[in-house]
Protein backbone atom coordinates (compact mmCIF):
# COMPACT_ATOMS: atom_id res chain seq x y z
CA UNK A 1 0.00 0.00 0.00
CA UNK A 2 1.28 3.61 -0.86
CA UNK A 3 1.42 6.28 1.65
CA UNK A 4 1.81 10.01 0.71
CA UNK A 5 3.30 12.36 3.04
CA UNK A 6 3.02 16.01 1.87
CA UNK A 7 5.29 18.72 4.17
CA UNK A 8 6.13 22.45 3.58
CA UNK A 9 3.12 24.62 3.31
CA UNK A 10 2.90 27.68 5.44
CA UNK A 11 2.22 31.83 5.29
CA UNK A 12 3.98 33.68 2.61
CA UNK A 13 3.48 37.15 1.03
CA UNK A 14 2.98 37.48 -2.43
CA UNK A 15 5.68 37.34 -4.43
CA UNK A 16 7.17 34.88 -2.03
CA UNK A 17 8.46 31.55 -2.65
CA UNK A 18 7.88 27.76 -1.12
CA UNK A 19 8.79 24.27 -1.91
CA UNK A 20 6.27 21.72 -1.07
CA UNK A 21 7.85 17.82 -0.32
CA UNK A 22 5.67 14.77 -0.91
CA UNK A 23 7.66 11.75 0.52
CA UNK A 24 6.13 8.16 -0.88
CA UNK A 25 6.20 4.73 0.78
CA UNK A 26 5.40 1.66 -0.35
CA UNK A 27 6.27 1.68 -3.47
CA UNK A 28 8.76 3.79 -5.23
CA UNK A 29 7.14 6.59 -7.47
CA UNK A 30 9.34 6.15 -10.57
CA UNK A 31 7.30 5.19 -13.23
CA UNK A 32 3.67 6.37 -11.97
CA UNK A 33 2.03 9.34 -12.39
CA UNK A 34 2.38 12.12 -9.68
CA UNK A 35 0.38 14.72 -9.46
CA UNK A 36 0.08 17.61 -7.37
CA UNK A 37 -3.71 19.08 -6.79
CA UNK A 38 -5.02 22.13 -4.38
CA UNK A 39 -8.29 22.76 -3.03
CA UNK A 40 -9.32 26.32 -1.63
CA UNK A 41 -12.56 26.75 0.70
CA UNK A 42 -15.99 26.59 -1.11
CA UNK A 43 -14.34 25.27 -4.58
CA UNK A 44 -13.50 22.21 -6.08
CA UNK A 45 -10.37 20.31 -6.05
CA UNK A 46 -7.95 21.64 -9.46
CA UNK A 47 -5.25 19.81 -11.20
CA UNK A 48 -1.91 22.10 -10.35
CA UNK A 49 0.88 20.18 -12.15
CA UNK A 50 2.59 16.74 -12.68
CA UNK A 51 4.93 14.17 -13.95
CA UNK A 52 4.35 11.60 -16.81
CA UNK A 53 6.33 8.99 -17.67
CA UNK A 54 5.86 7.99 -20.88
CA UNK A 55 6.50 4.24 -20.91
CA UNK A 56 9.41 5.09 -19.10
CA UNK A 57 11.02 5.30 -15.51
CA UNK A 58 14.36 7.05 -15.62
CA UNK A 59 12.84 9.87 -17.83
CA UNK A 60 10.12 12.30 -16.97
CA UNK A 61 8.13 15.25 -18.32
CA UNK A 62 6.41 17.66 -16.44
CA UNK A 63 2.91 19.30 -16.98
CA UNK A 64 1.21 22.55 -15.29
CA UNK A 65 -1.91 24.35 -15.32
CA UNK A 66 -1.93 27.68 -17.06
CA UNK A 67 -2.12 29.52 -14.25
CA UNK A 68 1.02 28.53 -12.40
CA UNK A 69 3.30 28.09 -15.86
CA UNK A 70 6.33 29.88 -15.00
CA UNK A 71 6.26 29.91 -11.29
CA UNK A 72 5.82 26.73 -10.46
CA UNK A 73 8.04 23.65 -10.68
CA UNK A 74 7.45 19.81 -9.67
CA UNK A 75 10.33 17.25 -9.54
CA UNK A 76 11.37 14.41 -7.79
CA UNK A 77 14.28 12.77 -6.26
CA UNK A 78 14.56 9.10 -6.50
CA UNK A 79 16.78 8.50 -3.82
CA UNK A 80 14.42 9.73 -1.99
CA UNK A 81 11.44 9.00 -3.13
CA UNK A 82 10.52 11.74 -2.96
CA UNK A 83 8.25 14.33 -5.16
CA UNK A 84 8.65 18.57 -4.69
CA UNK A 85 6.75 21.25 -6.06
CA UNK A 86 8.60 24.36 -5.93
CA UNK A 87 6.67 27.28 -5.84
CA UNK A 88 8.05 30.94 -6.80
CA UNK A 89 6.10 34.31 -7.66
CA UNK A 90 3.29 33.28 -5.37
CA UNK A 91 -0.40 34.77 -5.54
CA UNK A 92 -2.92 35.56 -3.02
CA UNK A 93 -5.14 33.15 -5.53
CA UNK A 94 -2.46 30.08 -4.87
CA UNK A 95 -3.85 29.98 -1.23
CA UNK A 96 -5.17 26.28 -1.06
CA UNK A 97 -4.70 23.00 0.41
CA UNK A 98 -2.05 21.49 -1.52
CA UNK A 99 -2.36 18.05 -2.04
CA UNK A 100 -0.07 14.90 -2.93
CA UNK A 101 -1.56 12.05 -5.18
CA UNK A 102 -0.02 9.12 -7.38
CA UNK A 103 -1.69 7.52 -9.93
CA UNK A 104 -2.14 3.35 -11.43
CA UNK A 105 0.67 3.93 -14.15
CA UNK A 106 2.74 6.48 -15.82
CA UNK A 107 0.34 8.30 -17.57
CA UNK A 108 -0.74 11.74 -15.54
CA UNK A 109 -4.39 12.84 -15.71
CA UNK A 110 -6.21 16.30 -15.20
CA UNK A 111 -9.01 14.74 -13.18
CA UNK A 112 -8.40 14.14 -9.35
CA UNK A 113 -10.29 10.55 -9.48
CA UNK A 114 -8.01 8.89 -11.95
CA UNK A 115 -5.37 8.77 -8.80
CA UNK A 116 -5.57 6.29 -5.95
CA UNK A 117 -3.00 7.41 -3.54
CA UNK A 118 -3.19 10.77 -2.01
CA UNK A 119 -1.38 12.58 1.08
CA UNK A 120 -3.29 14.53 3.80
CA UNK A 121 -2.72 17.90 2.16
CA UNK A 122 -0.59 21.05 3.43
CA UNK A 123 -1.44 24.58 3.52
CA UNK A 124 -0.62 27.22 1.97
CA UNK A 125 -1.11 30.49 2.34
CA UNK A 126 -0.31 33.68 0.32
CA UNK A 127 -1.28 37.19 1.94
CA UNK A 128 -1.34 40.45 -0.30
Amino acid sequence: QVQLVESGGGLVQAGGSLRLSCAASGRTFSGYAMAWFRQAPGKEREFVAAINWSGRVTYYRAYYRDSVKGRFTISGDNAKNTVYLQMNSLKPEDTAVYYCAQGRDGTYSLASSDYDYWGQGTQVTVSS
